[in-house]
């Protein structure tokens, strides 16, 4: 006989007393579950209170259905007596088998999609009655937080085979609220625009548009409280406050008005600064790193960064884990503020072991030398940041990270952990092009700078056409010897093919070599020696320039020279490649060796110099200056086009020499003094999250290129050509591209000028 034991829980949960008025209480031979599709039965009776053997009454098959509800599992519960075996029919909930998203675009679709996977409402979960509120709830949240009060959420839920569903939210995103003004209520110190400027977020302008900086969020709005707040502690007020913040919405839910309620509080300055606790380091030696100044105002920043400084001094000792605590004692009376760092340095801390990770084409080896701190030794502040910054300097690298964890049950030992990201470190070039003048042409250009991952640089250069040939082979190995002594080759040919050219003015054909060694000096300094060997055979033709000709008549077609460079270089910058700060500059004597036809020297000078601004904006200027004695006009110095003033053709900035002195079309012919300064105000590249792979910088170059032995081109500075423009480089795996566009700013008649430039391989 079956008799029905309950329908609903609800019926169990108030009372279930309809078997307790039908039917005796019975011992349950076997309980069967009926109904399951997607739930395990091992885990529906994991869940009953109750089993074979057990007596079943009202109570205990009420608290089985409690419990199955409180799963989450079932829709539906219903418990039955079949003679002795207990029945209990299950109507499951669906699981959602499909989330999809439409009309979404101001946030991406994997931060909606997260949002949904923390609220329970993914693929695989099971769908309850109360998904569609907690999905449109939730999805609200999210766009309630970047100001788009008036988006519309809608949920469809389609049924699917096996007791599934399958939502489709469509998004209506809106318009998102701009704030319309911002007010400060209780600043007396400051005027309202002033604090308005430290906020981020910004009432209407007319550059918002670009800027979204009135695009209301409450995270922003979260940032911006905290920067007021630290804005007035380091101007003296210790004791301001923000009492209250309203935000309030227009009817039409487009306009945002904030209201900031604060006390601004009475100005503090400093009063005296004392060092407390254990001192491994003399005292005063730390005290000379602290930038408190008494009866100057308070600073909340001085303070941190007396912190910083003291922490990393210690660091530099060993004390990797020091704690510096400042604790200020307020004189009310007085409106001073009285520092105590307290010093607990802790244990020296010893390096155990030194790992790497992502070099997945650079050897370790080249990682590992470029260290100053070593295993076994103190672990050092000061040896951590230069291992960093050397690494970095490479240009192999986007990014390098060093962390120091503790060694598990140790408390004076730490791993060194260093993770770098690899970029591209040199160029590949392939070109086949036809011209009038030389035909055919074929150019093969190899650059690396980290070849095979040995982190030495080698350079191919092939180039062959109708009319020339020419090759080029350079080869340095930064560590010849272990201490860092450097080692390099350079062999050069070109050939000019006079079976296929109309000589009309000058070729040179050239070939040679060298050979160079580097010596550093310290950390950022080194001296190199270069020497060398060229032979030079000149061929001129009818229209040869005048200055060419004298030189012939002078020397010869065929010149030897033997060279020696010596030069000093330094380079503190903060990365090999799209550095923002630090100094490189060169220092070059070229001299001609006795025994070469020709007598002349070179000196020369190049360096740049980066000015961070702050996070996001730096300034580089750089210079380039040369002088030489009775150079071979082949060896001039020229100006004009990428590398040297924009918006000038290549080496078209410079004396000019012709057959005569009627020519009306002379020569380039280069000259015996350069002077090339520029510019640069790097900015962030627009709609481009990652600026290490891209670079944009706004530029005023100027520059020419002078000769005191032709007339008329002796040094005279109100001669130099100047240039404003853009310029783009964006970090490829062939290379640098560079693109720049820019507008001459004193042109003269005769110039020959270039607006767009292009290069690769090469980056500023």
């Amino acid at each position: 006989m079956r008799k029905r034991l309950s329908k609903l829980a609800l019926g169990l949960l108030i009372g279930a007393t309809g078997w307790a008025a039908n039917a005796d209480s019975f011992t349950v031979r076997d309980i069967r579950l009926e109904g399951l599709m997607r739930v395990s039965p091992a885990s529906v009776y994991a869940l009953l209170p109750l089993a074979g053997g057990d007596l079943a009454t009202d109570e205990r098959v009420a608290e089985a259905i409690r419990s199955l509800f409180k799963s989450g599992n079932f829709e539906d519960i219903s418990a039955e007596r079949e003679g002795d075996v207990l029945v209990f029919r299950l109507t499951e909930r669906p699981s959602i088998t499909e989330v999809k998203l439409e009309g979404n675009k101001a946030i991406d679709t994997d931060t909606l999609m997260e949002a949904l996977k923390k609220a329970d409402l993914t693929e695989g979960e099971v769908y309850r009655r109360s998904t569609l509120d907690h999905i449109k709830g939730e999805l609200e949240r999210q766009y309630m937080g970047q100001g788009r009060y008036d988006a519309v959420i809608s949920v469809v839920s389609t049924p699917k085979p096996r007791n599934r569903v399958a939502l489709n939210i469509k998004i209506e995103e809106g318009t998102p609220a701009r704030i319309k003004a911002i007010n400060f209520v209780g600043n007396s110190a400051f005027s309202d625009e002033e604090l308005t400027e430290v906020f981020q977020l910004k009432p209407s302008h007319f550059t918002s548009f670009y800027k979204s900086d009135d695009k209301y969020s409450r995270e922003r709005l979260n940032g911006d409280l905290e920067a007021i707040r630290s804005w007035y502690l380091d101007r003296g007020y210790i004791n301001f406050t923000i009492t209250s913040t309203q935000v309030t919405l227009s009817p039409d839910k487009r306009k945002v008005f904030v209201d900031v309620n604060m006390v601004e509080g009475e100005k503090y300055t400093f009063g005296e600064a004392r060092l407390m606790g254990e001192l491994p380091v003399e005292e005063q030696e730390l005290k000379k790193l602290l930038l408190i100044v008494p009866g100057t105002t308070f600073s909340q920043q001085l303070v941190s960064a007396s912190e910083k400084l003291l922490r990393a001094r210690l660091g530099n000792d060993g004390f990797l884990f020091a704690e510096v605590n400042p604790a200020p004692d307020i004189d009310e009376a007085a409106r001073k503020v009285n520092l105590n760092f307290y010093v607990n340095p802790g244990k020296p801390t010893y390096v155990r072991r030194i790992s790497f990770q992502g070099n997945l084409k650079t050897d370790e080896t080249v990682l590992r030398r470029e260290m100053r701190q070593f295993e076994g030794s103190l672990a050092a502040s000061d040896k951590l940041d230069l291992s960093k910054l050397r690494l970095q300097r490479l240009g192999f690298f986007k990014d390098v990270t060093v962390e120091t964890p503790r060694v598990p049950n140790s408390n004076d030992q730490v791993d060194v952990n260093v993770r770098v990201e690899e970029q591209p470190s040199g160029t590949l070039s392939a070109s086949l092009g036809y011209s009038q003048g030389a035909g055919i042409i074929f150019t093969f250009s190899v650059s690396q700078n980290n070849f095979l991952g040995t982190g030495n640089k080698v350079g191919v250069n092939l180039n062959r056409s109708d009319t020339s040939d020419s090759y080029n082979l350079s080869f340095v190995d930064p560590y010849f010897t272990l201490d860092g002594i450097s080692r390099g080759y350079n062999l050069y040919y070109r050939k000019t093919k006079l079976d296929n050219l109309n000589v009309s003015t000058y070729v040179t054909d050239s070939k040679g070599g060298n050979i160079s060694f580097s010596y550093p000096i310290d950390e950022t300094k080194s001296i190199s020696l270069a020497l060398g060997g060229d032979l030079t055979d000149i061929t001129t033709g009818g229209l040869a320039a005048q200055l060419v000709n004298d030189f012939v008549a002078e020397y010869g077609k065929s010149i030897s020279t033997y060279t020696a460079t010596v030069a000093w270089n330094q380079n503190t910058l903060n990365r090999g490649v799209f550095a923002t700060k630090g100094v490189s500059q060169r220092v070059g004597f070229d001299l001609a060796l006795p025994g070469s036809d020709v007598d002349y020297f070179k000196l020369s000078y190049s360096g740049q110099v980066y000015f961070p601004l702050n996070d996001d904006f730096s300034v580089r200027l750089r210079t380039e200056l040369g002088y030489g004695y009775k150079l071979p006009f082949y060896k001039n110095f020229f100006a004009g086009g990428y590398g040297s003033v924009r918006g000038w053709r290549d080496n078209r900035l410079g004396p000019r020499s012709g057959t005569s002195a009627t020519d009306p079309d002379p020569e380039y012919v280069g000259g015996n003094i350069l002077v090339e300064n520029g510019v640069e105000l790097i900015v962030p590249t627009p709609f481009a999250r990652d600026n290490r792979q891209l670079r944009t910088v706004l530029f005023v170059d100027s520059g020419m290129a002078y000769h005191t032995e032709l007339p008329g081109y002796n040094l005279d500075l109100g001669e130099i050509r100047y240039s404003a423009g853009v310029s783009l480089a964006w970090l490829t795996a062939i290379g640098p591209l560079t693109f720049s566009l820019s507008r001459p700013l004193n042109k003269q008649p005769g110039d020959e000028t270039q607006a767009f430039q292009f290069t690769i391989g090469q980056s500023l």
